[in-house]
């Protein structure tokens, strides 16, 4: 992941880079600003954004999120206010993934979705 990290960051959020995207956020203890780089899961649902969680619930940035009630996204090179973050279950995942995307969410632990603010 660390090897990576660089890679992501600087292809993030770009407009042809349709699935990555930059959640700006602040660290829930210390307040430092991040910016982590993510993939969105398309929804069946426009009016949300759901984001996969495969290392699990206590990922630190959906920790931040949560505790802030809220993040901002860089998706397709423009930014967005999302708000009430929760986190879901794989089965729960599984069923606002879009047909596609199902069989992968189904085997990650959590999600963590966001409406659009």
């Amino acid at each position: 992941m660390k090897a990576t990290a660089p890679v992501a960051r600087a292809l993030a959020g770009r407009r042809w880079m349709p699935f990555w995207a930059l959640i700006c956020h602040r660290g829930r203890r210390s307040g430092t600003a991040y910016e982590t780089p993510i993939a969105v899961v398309p929804t069946t649902d426009a009016s949300i954004v759901m984001i996969g969680l495969p290392w699990g619930a206590k990922t630190n940035w959906a920790r931040n999120v949560v505790a802030a009630g809220g993040a901002s996204l860089r998706w397709r090179a423009r930014d967005i206010e999302l708000v009430r973050p929760r986190i879901v279950d794989g089965a729960d995942a599984e069923r606002l993934a879009r047909a596609p995307f199902r069989p992968v969410l189904k085997r990650f632990p959590a999600a963590i979705v966001f409406e659009r603010g």
